[in-house]
């Protein structure tokens, strides 16, 4: 028999033993509430919340090791004003005598009066009599007031007796009983009758992590004041662990830099990495270990993916067992799993340190896996830090991902994704991935190298389509670059049967290809001149809705649509596109695209229309910031920035710098016709001012197709200009009557001009009042002012006489060499666009413009739009600036 000493009855009960059933001394530290440090962080949040474990029959508390679990239950326990059991369990618990020896002791220290029956040890280790606990809930069921019984470290006991007894304590104790278990675990206990029956208080994992305010709190109780943002950087990076809180405060109290110190420390070398190695790796078994090290490698995890790593066909049950155990691997539902970043980051440099050519090998494994199971991006990453370029750019061409190398917001990732993959790495996918990376840097001797080579290799039909179809991709980007609009065709009509071999779902999932091929297309008529058909392909892409994978492309082609408007010669309609374009390139981000700043260039050719020669430099410096960078430049663009600067300086009356800057240096197998033309007119005009009409007229007579209803009013021009006054005239009456409808004052009011100064110069001074009263019409919606400045002196002489001279007053100046006053409105202000300017220029918001006014905000930015047109500007800051010139502020 155990040795039990006996005490005199009383209100207590009977006598209690003081040993446990082998003889031993019951330890004293086992029963008391530990203790709380004087760094201790009061959370009053889960202090309430256990409060309710007064009034349900079970509490759990569950939470991985230095969750902070015993530490919050002690102090509730030690401020609840009412006697706490507390017991503290050890491994050689098992055994259900001993764990009740200890248990009715916990009661009896509380002050839980039992009487003899129950009050003394049980006398075999190996069962417990039925009667002990069945008197044991009888009286704990008699007690006005219920006993409080904490079982810390219940995760300890795997013995399932053990667990049956206790349910069976608690369950016929009633009221009697509040069991609160503090464990790492779930216990072997029926918790879903509880939850269903709502007579369970649970605090879980997720609820014991720290919130940014509990650490800045602990981080100061550690003499640590650092800013919130260290504060919520710690608590994302440790995830809010209590444990990784108070060793990372502990060290850095070491350091003389302690906020760096925390952003930076290497976890894999720390005491955190101590504690989580000792707590939680040491006391899985072996294969478990091996487990967790392996899949420390990713990012997520499911049952076949970790097999696949570790050749072991339980690895599912293996890892719901460690969730289950707070090890530190949290569930994300359907199978996957996921370990917490921090005790990854341990992992890892543990297994480096374990097994240094292990890594690799694992990365390998996982990028197989997760390609063939359509995981692109993680299988992308794995590859790439296994260094296997033919599986990396294998997948991203099997999932016709090529695109994202060009467009979208992980082309600048992608790119450094692969900025690895050194000159040892072949195969077909490769050189796609190599010949994209080229091309989008315009690097087209070798972009075209590498095509060129992925091509061959996949010219057989057993080739996949995904493949071939990326090539076609490639293609069209290289039709572009090279100015050759013929190759561009021939790659979208091979994209078309192409596009049916691909799996729908791919195509669905990157509508970025379609865009592409189509920007890349449109470009390429562009650039031929063909602006009816660039104009179908490009307004394709230009009503695609908004998203990430083609706002770049959306951007292009508006930029382009921009463009042909204007040789059209609607500037208004030139303008709003080239707005629309500019805006999407400052909202999208992303890596530039070969048409980057096209939206400018056009803006700027619409202000030297207008003579608003400043702004028309300032944009110039604007498209040259936000271009695409060194390399090939697009021919489109470069183009476009040539004929703007040319025309520029045409205004500012340097014809020789004109003529330099008007030939675009670009690399092209088709020459284009409007680019051309442009290049003819800047020569011509250098001659003219040299007094030599002659050869001027043979130049503009070579270019032929001038490429542009604008660019062919401007040779009509200089056909007059030299000389050629029939020649003029006849283009003139062509541009007006065969692009009736077609063309917008751009073209119109120049071949009007050209009508009207032939009429002057053949003394019909009638017939060309007549004309300019329609130009000055026509071009005052649009404050198109430089042709009536370059008309000459004799169409300036008639503009100044009456009836012209009221047309032309009140808009007619610019901002050009020789003007004698600043840009005058095209239209009065209303009072109320007045008001609104009033308050633009006080730095109000929109909102508090609408505020002040009492209308609505879109009120407002209507009034701003008619403002910003009639002052001839697009900006607020412009707006004012315009204002105060004109002294309307």
């Amino acid at each position: 028999m155990i040795s039990v000493a006996a005490r005199d009855d009383s209100a207590r009960g009977p006598a209690v033993g003081y040993a446990d059933p082998l003889g031993e001394p019951f330890l004293r530290t086992r029963f008391a509430v530990p203790a709380r440090p004087a760094t201790f962080v009061r959370r009053p949040r889960l202090t309430a919340h256990l409060d309710q474990a007064l009034d349900t029959p079970l509490t759990m508390v569950n939470g991985a090791a230095g969750a902070g679990k015993t530490l919050l239950v002690a102090d509730w326990a030690a401020r609840l004003g009412q006697p706490v059991a507390w017991l503290t369990n050890e491994a050689g618990d098992q055994d259900p005598g001993k764990f009740w020896a200890y248990a009715l002791h916990a009661l009896h220290t509380a002050g839980t009066p039992l009487s003899a029956g129950v009050g003394g040890s049980p006398g075999d280790l190996r069962m417990v009599d039925h009667r002990l606990l069945a008197r044991l809930a009888d009286e704990l069921n008699g007690r006005d007031r219920p006993a409080i019984l904490v079982l810390d470290e219940f995760d300890r006991l795997a013995a399932p007796e053990t667990a049956e007894q206790l349910e069976f304590v608690l369950h016929h104790a009633g009221q009697g009983l509040r069991l609160v278990l503090v464990t790492r675990t779930e216990p072997l206990l029926p918790l879903h009758r509880y939850r269903a029956a709502a007579a369970m208080t649970e605090i879980r994992n997720h609820e014991l992590a720290f919130t940014p305010e509990e650490a800045a709190d602990l981080l100061a109780r550690h003499g640590l004041r650092l800013p919130a943002e260290a504060a919520r950087a710690l608590v994302e990076r440790t995830g809010g662990w209590a444990a990784g809180l108070r060793l990372s405060a502990l060290a850095a109290q070491q350091s003389t830099d302690p906020e760096t110190y925390l952003k930076e420390f290497e976890a894999g070398h720390s005491t955190i990495a101590d504690f989580l190695l000792a707590e939680v790796v040491g006391r899985q078994p072996p294969e478990t270990q091996d487990l967790l090290l392996r899949v420390s490698v990713l990012d997520r995890f499911g049952p076949e993916l970790a097999e696949a790593l570790t050749g072991r066909p339980d690895a599912g049950p293996l890892l719901a067992g460690l969730c289950r155990q707070n090890a530190f691997v949290e569930d994300l539902g359907h199978s996957w799993y996921r370990l917490r970043p921090l005790f990854g980051e341990i992992l890892r440099v543990h297994l480096r340190a374990r097994d240094p050519g292990l890594e690799p090998e694992l990365h390998r494994r996982a990028a197989w896996w997760l390609r063939a199971h359509g995981a692109v991006p993680e299988a992308l990453a794995h590859g790439a830090a296994a260094a296997d370029w033919e599986c990396t750019a294998g997948a991203l061409v099997d999932d016709l991902a090529i695109g994202r190398l060009l467009t979208g917001l992980r082309a600048d990732d992608l790119t450094e994704l692969f900025s690895g993959m050194g000159p040892e790495a072949g195969g077909p996918a490769v050189d796609l991935v190599r010949a994209a990376r080229e091309l989008s840097e315009h690097d087209l001797d070798h972009g075209l190298a590498h095509l060129g080579r992925a091509e061959q290799s996949l010219a057989t039909g057993a080739a996949a389509a995904a493949g071939r179809l990326s090539c076609v991709l490639l293609e069209s980007l290289a039709a572009r670059l090279t100015g050759c609009p013929d190759r561009a065709e021939r790659a979208m009509a091979d994209a078309a049967p192409l596009r049916r071999e691909v799996p729908a779902h791919l195509l669905a999932k990157h509508p970025e290809l379609t865009a592409l091929l189509l920007s890349h297309l449109g470009s390429a008529r562009v650039w031929a001149g063909h602006f009816d058909a660039a104009r179908a392909a490009l307004t394709e892409v230009a009503d695609l809705p908004g998203g990430a994978l083609t706002e770049l492309p959306r951007e292009d082609c508006l930029g382009h649509l921009a463009l042909i408007d204007y040789f059209d010669g609607w500037l208004d309609l030139a303008e709003r596109r080239a707005l629309a374009a500019t805006d999407a390139t400052r909202h999208c981000g992303g890596r530039p695209f070969p048409g980057a700043g096209l939206g400018q260039l056009v803006l700027a050719a619409v202000a030297v229309d207008r003579d608003e020669l400043c702004r028309a430099r300032s944009l110039l410096d604007e498209a040259a910031e936000s271009g695409p960078g060194p390399g090939v430049p697009d021919p489109v663009t470069e183009a476009c920035r040539a004929l703007v600067t040319g025309r520029l300086h045409r205004a500012l009356g340097d014809a020789r710098t004109a003529a330099n800057a008007a030939d675009p240096a670009v690399r092209a197998e088709v020459t284009s016709p409007w680019a051309r033309a442009d290049a003819a007119l800047a020569v011509a005009a250098v001659l003219l001012a040299d007094g030599r009409p002659g050869p001027a007229a043979e130049v503009l007579a070579g270019i032929g197709r001038p490429g542009g209803p604008v660019c062919a009013a401007d040779v009509a021009w200089a056909q007059l200009a030299a000389g050629r006054r029939e020649e003029a005239v006849g283009a003139a009456d062509r541009l007006c009557t065969e692009t009736e409808g077609r063309t917008g004052p751009g073209v119109t009011v120049r071949a009007t001009l050209v009508r009207a100064r032939a009429a002057a110069e053949a003394g019909d001074t009638d017939t060309a009042r007549k004309l300019l009263a329609r130009a000055l019409l026509e071009a005052r919606r649009d404050r198109l002012r430089r042709p009536f400045l370059d008309a000459g002196p004799g169409i300036r002489r008639l503009l100044d006489t009456p009836p012209l001279h009221g047309l032309a007053a009140g808009w007619l100046h610019g901002d050009g060499p020789g003007a004698d006053a600043p840009p005058l409105l095209v239209e009065e202000l209303s009072g109320r666009e007045r008001e609104v300017l009033a308050r633009l220029a006080q730095m109000m918001s929109t909102q508090e413009i609408a505020a002040d006014l009492y209308v609505s905000v879109n009120t407002v930015k209507t009034h701003l739009k008619s403002v910003y047109r009639k002052l001839g500007v697009g900006r607020r800051g412009d707006a004012v600036r315009r204002a105060r010139e004109r002294g309307l502020l």
